[in-house]
């Protein structure tokens, strides 16, 4: 857009910024076809608008013509009659083309609307299918306004760029047809005219754009002065560092600038309508002149009528020469604004169903990996060789530090991400093999961060299952330890969660998340650190949800909690990418690698806490460190104490 803003101004239209000058797109057939195939399906109501607009631009002149026909042979031929006929005639004209420009205004909005809702529902759809790589990797407001304002700016595109061209065009044409056939002497004259009026236009309007540029940076610098001195913070700064006179000074000179930019753009305004005015009626005087030399002189056909429809006529040239100069302009922007809703729509998809994709009648919900590597960036390795086998009904947990790869491990699992060696396995076939819907379906994933729909607990429900009867929700809430909270409220199950979930706390979240997860009924369930971000009680809570739910179903845990790492069968210790330990807990304790560190690093944080556990918990952790008394010696009393809801740093 340009400087201040000001699209629709004739000053600017014509002119682009120097950002739109660098990256104006290179026009080529192939563009020009594609851009065409989105008003193809639409070739029946084009052409009516074509029609349409050719109707009512010819109609729109014929006033001009009669206006020779009125004067001559109605006032100075003395005739009543006919002065009444050729008024009345180009009154019912006016309204004529009028009432067709309504028409093929609506058919032409019905076009750009119906394209707009077209490629909306195209880019939509293409960008559900997107990995979520492109999700992670591009900014969320340029994606959103790919999808509102540029394909709301292609509107404008049919409404008025591709329109302007045709009326634009038509209007001169039938013009310049109108004034050859009166006079081919003051046609030829009144174009040599019109160039007159145009190179004052964009000149004034250059010196325009150029000052409304630097009005508007200076307006940016006075409103950054405003920003920063008049905040609770800034004034405070100011005030401390007393420097009140300074700011208003920076201040003043800003101001001070931007008066003198905006008397200076004014003013060439004004200088520009003195010289327009002064053009626009030296094409009559010539055109008069002329004229009446013709007839005076050479004794010419021509009439008073023939000059004054030259004069209207050559009035109605100026303004379609000027806005078809402008159009490239209007033309380059529009193909810019193609140009970036198609990188969008060329982006390939890079998660999508095999040709031949498998879909099981059911899945026990077993996982397998078979030497996986995977990185997300050629450059940085995030899986190396990472191979284990999760049997239906069982559960694992995987563990490690901060970013060695734990959540990587679970997004391949329903194709969030392909692997680039080896495989992974979903009820014993290859995840890429396996129909995209069924797989997702058959995995339910409650994560750290809790994601809830601005709307009611219900309807956050019934998003894993559409037709789940209450019972099945109540079922499902009771199981994720919700329930009473839901009953305790005036709405129960309609009870509005806000924005976000922003109305519920983290640990209501989490376990309406859980809830939601339980309706789905997946063969396989992943907790990808459900509880890391929540406080104790409300960690309590969700943990009381959690055990039970491993012990039925096939679970994958990403935990830092020791207790829900003592209820998995199994457990992983993942590091820079790699399953270097795995095992139960007493074991993996006995090694003395890197679970033995993360265990004794969450001992050594009870110890500074001074948290009390849980006797229950206690008792499980003491007889897990009494099976290697020389691995954690110097820890026992710290053992003693610690519980499953002790912090193990991942």
């Amino acid at each position: 857009m340009p400087p201040g803003g000001r699209m629709g101004s004739p000053f600017q239209r014509g002119f682009m910024t120097e950002e739109e000058k660098a990256s104006q797109p290179k026009i080529t057939p192939a563009l020009l076809k594609r851009v065409f195939s989105y008003l193809k399906p639409y070739w029946r109501q084009l052409t009516l608008v074509l029609i349409c607009i050719a109707i009512s631009s010819a109609m729109s002149l014929y006033p001009s013509v009669l206006t020779g026909k009125i004067l001559d042979e109605g006032i100075i031929g003395r005739n009543l009659k006919l002065l009444i006929i050729f008024i009345v005639a180009s009154f019912g004209l006016t309204l004529m083309s009028n009432l067709i420009g309504v028409i093929e205004g609506y058919i032409n909005t019905w076009i750009a609307q119906h394209i707009t809702y077209d490629m909306r529902n195209q880019m939509f759809a293409h960008l559900q299918r997107m990995s979520q790589r492109f999700f992670t990797t591009n900014n969320q407001g340029d994606i959103i306004t790919r999808m509102t304002s540029d394909i709301s700016g292609v509107e404008s595109v049919i409404t008025n760029t591709f329109r302007n061209i045709l009326s634009n065009s038509i209007t001169l044409i039938v013009a310049l047809i109108m004034m050859f056939q009166k006079s081919w002497v003051l046609a030829v004259l009144g174009i040599c005219v019109i160039p007159l009026f145009v190179i004052p236009t964009r000149k004034a309007g250059k010196t325009r754009w150029k000052l409304t540029g630097e009005a508007q940076a200076c307006n940016d610098e006075i409103n950054g002065i405003l920003n920063e001195t008049m905040s609770v913070s800034g004034q405070l700064l100011v005030k401390l560092f007393g420097k009140e006179e300074q700011e208003f000074n920076r201040y003043k000179d800003a101001n001070s600038r931007m008066i003198k930019l905006n008397i200076r753009e004014r003013m060439a305004g004004r200088w520009f309508f003195v010289v327009l005015n002064t053009v626009t009626n030296i094409g009559p005087m010539l055109l008069y002149l002329v004229g009446g030399i013709l007839i005076m002189k050479y004794n010419s056909n021509l009439t008073p009528g023939d000059i004054t429809v030259m004069v209207a006529l050559l009035g109605r040239t100026y303004m379609p020469v000027n806005n078809l100069l402008n159009i490239q302009v209007d033309w380059m922007r529009s193909m810019a604004l193609f140009t970036r809703i198609f990188e969008y729509f060329d982006m390939p998809v890079e998660i999508q169903n095999a040709p031949d994709a498998i879909t099981p009648e059911s899945t026990t919900g077993e996982v397998e990996f078979r030497g996986v590597d995977f990185a997300y960036e050629p450059e940085r390795q995030i899986l190396k060789n990472v191979s284990f086998r999760l049997e239906a009904g069982r559960s694992i947990a995987i563990v490690g530090p901060s970013g060695s790869g734990k959540s990587t491990i679970i997004n391949l699992i329903p194709r969030l991400y392909d692997v680039q060696e080896g495989e992974v396995l979903f009820g014993g076939i290859d995840v890429r093999q396996l129909d995209l819907t069924f797989l997702r379906k058959s995995i339910g994933v409650v994560s750290q961060e809790t994601y809830l729909f601005n709307g009611t607990i219900r309807e956050n429900l019934l998003y894993a299952k559409e037709d789940a009867t209450e019972e099945e929700m109540i079922e499902a809430c009771k199981k994720a330890n919700i329930y009473d909270f839901i009953e305790s409220q005036e709405t129960g199950l309609d009870t509005m969660v806000g924005n976000r979930g922003l109305k519920l706390s983290g640990g209501e979240k989490q376990r309406i998340s859980i809830a939601r997860v339980l309706l789905k009924n997946p063969a396989l369930l992943i907790f990808d650190e459900a509880t890391s971000a929540l406080d104790s009680i409300s960690e309590s809570k969700i943990q009381e949800a959690i055990d039970p739910i491993i012990e039925e179903r096939t679970s994958i845990l990403i935990a830092h909690r020791l207790s829900t790492i003592l209820a998995a069968d199994e457990i992983l210790v993942v590091k820079d990418g790699e399953i270097v330990e795995r095992g139960q807990h007493k074991d993996l304790v006995k090694l003395g690698g890197v679970y033995t560190e993360l265990y004794n690093t969450q001992f050594k944080k009870v110890d500074e806490d001074g948290l009390v556990r849980g006797a229950a918990d206690a008792e499980s952790d003491e007889t897990a460190a009494r099976s290697d008394e020389s691995a954690v010696q110097s820890d026992e009393s710290a053992a003693q104490e610690f519980s499953a809801n002790a912090d193990l740093p991942l």
